[in-house]
């Protein structure tokens, strides 16, 4: 049988193959929803109790969202969807205060941002939010007292606050405003070498980023640039492609969006940057997530920058929001991002018998073992990049860890560690006015025997030995309370750099390598094993 005569007649054979495959399918599609109609009808009309049949519809919409063990894909009701909107447009009105709970206080304030109505009517970190308007808010979570005081901007709320050492409740009327916090808390130099924590992706990120860039740049003669990602979980996705676009020349490829349903989506730099040559190290953690990977991969796929630190998250979902009838919606994951190397930031996760996703190969420090498994891809300049989910640094340093006997202490007192961090924190609130002035205080010893002494007031039993053997830890504790609250988080950064190793190499990294070319080349003496 001739070659042509083979083709014609596979030809043949695969058509009725293919036409059989689509009936299999659609008769399967069509016996589903026979059956699941069936299911309806049988509870609508014969369940012991009547049923709401809206409710019925609700839920199996729902656990059909559910069956798809996706974690970012939801069924919005339209109080939730509202409440998803208000969140991600980040532009709700509210006071300008971060708040938490605190195990036998309540909701206490622990930052005023500046420049917003909670610092203009004077509102302390320490501060207890016991009422809102007419309302006790003794017994209310955190998370209630923030929705009470969110609102339209414009409005008015009162807030009734007990503040220590005033006997008197203290209540004020604010109104609301858009309140916008800083994506760069600060950012400060180690010997000419720029630091830029961010904290997270919002609409001002960019902005702060290039402000920061320009200031380190220009007014304190930073040479080298470190943009710490760590515990970013990410945000506006926009703003990961613009701050990379910060660092990377005009028309460079950003990353790119491939779905089931879709042409690939290919971004790119759109402007010309602001430092495109400045060498740059990130730092990287098991928290960095989203839109922190997206600018990490892209800079490290174009040489742009060196990464330091421990293997990112790995969350590379797109997820797009679909209207449906009746104020729903659904948000349904629907594509992937890939680095310009052609890297898939999302890695595998799977879903346990308790309902927790889990990574399939979960390996933060990146062991050889783990990154011969991984496939391996190429930057610009040739060098090996990692695939499989999340971005591996390009040096591993790991986080610094406890001495054993600090392990010892942390362990022993696990119990009792809210109790611990709130005895903490209003004992530093009344040490900071005895160190004002002097941000190179030292802790005395005396204070850390007067937290013994307030812990044990407060029924934190601590072994005098444990608590001597972590005097090294007890100590830091004490340094960076005071410090923040003293001086603000630039100075409880400085004062913090001897317990950050990942920042200790990236600054010396810096200090010995003029060029990025010069930072790759020295990348091998720094990793950690």
């Amino acid at each position: 049988m001739n070659r042509l005569r083979k083709l014609a007649l596979s030809g043949v054979l695969l058509a009725p193959l293919v036409a059989g495959a689509f009936a299999v399918q659609e008769r399967a599609t069509a016996d589903g929803g026979r059956l699941f109609g069936q299911v309806l009808d049988l509870v609508e009309s014969r369940f012991v109790d009547s049923v709401d049949a809206a409710m019925l519809y609700e839920k199996a919409a729902r656990g059909l969202v559910s069956q798809l063990q996706d974690p970012y894909s939801e069924l919005f009701s339209p109080r939730q969807l509202a409440q998803f909107n208000t969140n991600t447009a980040g532009r709700y009105g509210g006071l300008g205060m971060q708040i938490e709970e605190q195990p036998g206080k309540g909701v206490v304030v622990s930052k005023v941002f500046p420049n917003t109505p909670a610092e203009h009517s004077g509102a302390r970190e320490g501060d207890m939010i016991v009422g809102i308007d007419t309302l006790s808010t003794r017994t209310w979570t955190s998370a209630r007292v923030a929705d009470s005081l969110k609102g339209t901007p414009g409005t008015k709320v009162t807030v009734t606050f007990a503040r220590p050492s005033v006997p008197e409740p203290i209540k004020s009327t604010y109104t609301r405003a858009i309140i916008r916090v800083p994506a760069v808390p600060y950012a400060i130099t180690f010997d000419k070498i720029g630091y830029i924590p961010l904290q997270s992706f919002n609409e001002a990120s960019t902005r702060d980023i290039a402000e920061a860039v320009r200031n380190l740049m220009a007014k304190e003669g930073a040479r080298g640039l470190i943009l710490d990602l760590r515990g970013n979980p990410g945000g506006f996705l926009d703003q990961a492609l613009t701050i990379s676009n910060l660092f990377l020349k005009e028309g460079t490829e950003i990353a790119s969006v491939r779905g089931r349903a879709q042409e690939t989506q290919t971004y790119t730099a759109r402007e010309k940057p602001i430092a495109p040559d400045i060498p740059l190290v990130i730092l990287t953690d098991q928290y960095s997530a989203s839109a922190a990977e997206i600018v990490a991969g892209a800079l490290q796929d174009h040489d742009r920058a060196l990464i330091l630190g421990t293997t990112s998250f790995g969350k590379g979902l797109v997820q797009t929001v679909f209207n449906l009838d009746g104020g729903y919606a659904l948000k349904m994951t629907t594509g992937k991002w890939f680095t310009p190397a052609g890297r898939s930031i999302q890695k595998e996760r799977k879903l346990t018998s308790d309902g927790q996703f889990v990574e399939v190969h979960p390996d933060s420090l990146e062991s050889d073992s783990a990154k011969k498994a991984r496939p391996t891809y190429k930057s610009d300049g040739g060098r090996v990049v990692y695939g499989g989910g999340a971005i591996t640094p390009d040096v591993l340093v790991k986080p610094d860890t406890f001495t054993t006997a600090e392990q010892a202490f942390l362990k022993a007192t696990a119990p009792k560690s809210q109790d611990i961090y709130v005895t903490l924190y209003d004992y530093a609130m009344e040490l900071k006015p005895k160190v004002a002035g002097n941000p190179n205080f030292i802790v005395q010893p005396e204070w850390r025997e007067e937290l013994l002494t307030r812990l044990g007031k407060k029924g934190v039993e601590v072994d005098r030995k444990l608590y001597d053997g972590a005097s090294s830890y007890v100590n830091r504790l004490l340094e960076a309370r005071v410090a923040r609250l003293a001086f603000g988080d630039s100075t409880a950064r400085r004062r913090s750099l001897d317990d950050d190793r990942q920042l200790q190499q990236a600054i010396e990294i810096l200090k010995r390598g003029q060029s990025q070319k010069d930072l790759f080349a020295l990348a091998p003496q720094f990793s950690t094993k």
